[in-house]
């Protein structure tokens, strides 16, 4: 098993979850957000997970879920970790803690700047996780899933209280160099595995797993 995390998100069929779990993911995120085309509902959500052997982590991908959403995926079977992509602010972090305390939250923190790293240390105390993904384009319909990149430099260096991961622009050819860069304890992809979006390609997530096991 590779000694950084790896996490392949926005799985939704029963053969590319096989492949992420048979090429050595760590962690596999579903995504619960209709405008993306990575989304499933939470029965599907319920199947995959079901698959997914207790020693990988499970992660719901949402965007400003509010309390129905959370308990409708809840029963959906185990999930380990609600991964929060939107404007999220830490008393709403803290207010999901509360109410389902046997639940992880990462929380994806969107990057341009410097500034942007700093300011990730507001959701620190509340939690698990932070997620540094590439800040979209003002008005995009996705907070994330677009295949951009950020300045992997602006994380050299970085050094924080607790776990975090990097998202954003990474593909079997990249990953290897962000990870020199920043030195990532967990790396996560989603469109940079893709034949298409939405569409995940088996061969893709094995070399994107091979590519981070030799880095």
């Amino acid at each position: 098993m590779s000694r950084i995390g790896i996490k392949i998100c926005g799985l939704s069929t029963p053969e590319t979850l096989d492949a992420a779990l048979g090429a050595g993911a760590t962690h596999v995120g579903f995504v619960h957000f209709p405008p993306s085309p990575r989304h499933i509902d939470a029965a599907k959500m319920a199947q995959l997970v079901a698959r997914t052997p207790e020693h990988v982590r499970t992660i719901a991908v949402l965007v400003n879920p509010d309390n129905a959403t959370l308990e409708t995926l809840g029963a959906a079977g185990r999930i380990d970790a609600l991964q929060l992509h939107g404007q999220e602010p830490p008393e709403r972090l803290a207010e999901i803690r509360a109410r389902f305390p046997a639940l992880a939250l990462w929380k994806a923190v969107p990057v341009r700047t410097q500034a942007d790293i700093a300011g990730a240390e507001a959701w620190r105390d509340v939690a698990d996780l932070l997620l540094f993904d590439a800040k979209t384009p003002d008005g995009a319909d996705l907070p994330g899933g677009m295949g951009l990149r950020f300045d992997w430099k602006l994380l050299l260096g970085y050094r924080t209280r607790g776990p975090w991961g990097l998202s954003g622009g990474l593909d079997p050819d990249t990953v290897a160099q962000a990870i020199r860069i920043t030195s990532a304890p967990l790396v996560d992809v989603s469109s940079g595995v893709e034949s298409a979006p939405g569409i995940k390609n088996v061969d893709k997530i094995a070399a994107f797993c091979k590519a981070v096991g030799q880095s």
